[in-house]
């Protein structure tokens, strides 16, 4: 089996030719259950290429033939507030490319897809779509447009207007394909194409990602890339997978006498010592911390002045 380049170095570097739209293509349109065509790569302060380095997440930002916007935000290192930093991308998306004195019927339909390889939130699946609704507190009925408002912005509900989002929790996939988009997340997950595979854009897909296409200088360099990757997959289980396991068990242990909660509780002190003990050893700054543990700069103070 041909083995193929991960689908972040490619969006890094491969997918922001036009000749490879079909790749990308083929991926959003198996997502969204729709024939997407890429009608431009656009560019945003979100998703200005950087150098190399293994804390950078990897964007992409297309244009759809209907004019939405699309982004592909490609997430390796864990972070405690990637639900917030969805939500800041793609307010600043709508701020960015509506013109100015615009009127508000201008702003662009967003469509926000997060492929994850960590754990984020609780969950059993490894795929979600949320979108934007509106309960009567009351009657509980779904608010929907008016028949002039359906008319004049082609569109059949408020959902449609509002900005949808997608996770995609690649290492909770359990390598079974049980259809044409679980061949896609396959492949995000394990960076190989089976021949038997035949969801849209996988089949180019598997002859322009090949490794043994690359330069010497770009095999180098995406070996460098893979390497970082590994570094982080070592230090979430370092800094988190272990350190929890362990601090629940402990405090579970301690605890029991005194009841699940206080168990729980205590676990919970133990895991977050632990972490920020070995953060703080490591040089890690304060806002990092912050950030990681999604504490509060007073927590995180009592914790190691204890």
């Amino acid at each position: 089996m041909k083995k193929l380049v991960s689908f972040d170095w490619a969006a890094k570097k491969l997918l922001r030719s036009k000749a490879n739209f079909g790749i990308l293509e083929g991926f959003l349109s198996e997502l969204l259950y729709e024939d997407i065509k890429i009608k431009q790569l656009l560019e945003s302060e979100l998703n200005k290429d950087k150098k190399d380095s293994k804390h950078n997440r990897v964007d992409l930002l297309v244009e759809n033939s209907k004019g939405e916007l699309i982004i592909i935000e490609i997430q390796n290192q864990r972070e405690a507030d990637y639900f917030q930093r969805m939500l800041f991308g793609k307010s600043k998306l709508v701020a960015d490319f509506l013109p100015e004195r615009s009127k508000y019927a201008l702003v662009k339909k967003i469509i926000s897809v997060n492929i994850v390889y960590f754990d984020l939130g609780q969950g059993n699946d490894y795929i979600y779509k949320g979108t934007t609704s509106f309960v009567g507190m009351n009657t509980h009925d779904i608010l929907n447009l008016s028949d002039d408002q359906k008319a004049a912005f082609e569109k059949e509900t408020i959902s449609e207007i509002l900005p949808e989002y997608y996770i995609l929790k690649v290492n909770q996939f359990n390598d079974v394909s049980k259809n044409s988009l679980d061949q896609w997340i396959y492949f995000l997950k394990n960076e190989e194409i089976k021949s038997n595979f035949h969801a849209k854009g996988l089949i180019e897909a598997k002859e322009k990602l090949d490794v043994m296409k690359m330069t010497d200088e770009e095999r180098k360099r995406y070996e460098g890339f893979m390497s970082d990757l590994r570094e982080i997959d070592s230090w979430n289980l370092t800094f988190f997978e272990i350190p929890m396991k362990q601090g629940y068990k402990k405090g579970m242990d301690e605890g029991m006498e005194k009841g699940m909660e206080k168990g729980m509780e205590k676990g919970m002190e133990i895991r977050n010592k632990q972490i920020l003990q070995t953060m703080n050893v490591q040089g890690f700054s304060l806002e990092q911390m912050i950030s990681i543990s999604g504490l509060t700069k007073d927590e995180i103070e009592n914790i190691l002045n204890k």
